[in-house]
């Protein structure tokens, strides 16, 4: 039977790795991740409509999994914004597409950024979250550059079962997130 790579790589050597640094008595104590949740904003869709069906349609591409599209909640005048209208995408992976989406991630599209010197540390949330912003969507192979209709940016947000961010970096680190120095 078929297991992902870094889901392997998690029971091998990062939990017993963390079980050893942060003392815990048992397995069950470490933190794992859970899912990873992937979320496209589009602002600019109030004016083209295409632009969500793109990101959509990216987003199936890169996740493997079918994006629900994310829609306003109320009118903003300024905005030219009306209720219900969809301003966004996002899709949620758990499991084995998880542990393959992160594979990917760390092995092919963080080292095609520009300019790459490691993701930034500040990103966590106080409960054991981290959430990496991305400017280009292009960074994933999956993606071809030349059907891309605009360049958009994606947070991508790791949800952890740790109750503080130290547990939370050393778990993501010893997956192989490559953070800054």
């Amino acid at each position: 039977m078929y297991a992902p790579r870094l889901k392997a790589k998690y029971t091998e050597q990062v939990a017993p790795a963390l079980k050893d640094q942060f003392g815990y008595k048992s397995v069950m104590q470490v933190p794992r991740l859970t899912k990873i949740c992937l979320n496209q904003g589009l602002g600019i869709a109030v004016t083209d409509k295409k632009i969500v069906d793109a990101a959509l349609a990216e987003l199936a591409l890169i996740t493997g999994q079918k994006p629900v599209p994310t829609k306003s909640r109320k009118d903003i005048s300024n905005f030219k914004l009306r209720k219900g209208v969809p301003i966004g995408a996002r899709v949620t992976l758990r499991g084995d597409k998880m542990y393959e989406f992160l594979d990917r991630l760390i092995a092919i599209a963080l080292p095609r950024i520009r300019d790459f010197r490691g993701v930034n540390d500040k990103g966590f949330d106080g409960k054991g979250n981290y959430t990496l912003g991305i400017k280009e969507q292009i960074i994933f192979p999956e993606i071809d550059i030349d059907k891309v209709p605009k360049i958009l940016g994606m947070d991508i947000t790791f949800v952890t079962t740790a109750t503080n961010d130290t547990e939370a970096h050393a778990l993501l680190k010893e997956f192989g997130i490559p953070f800054k120095k």
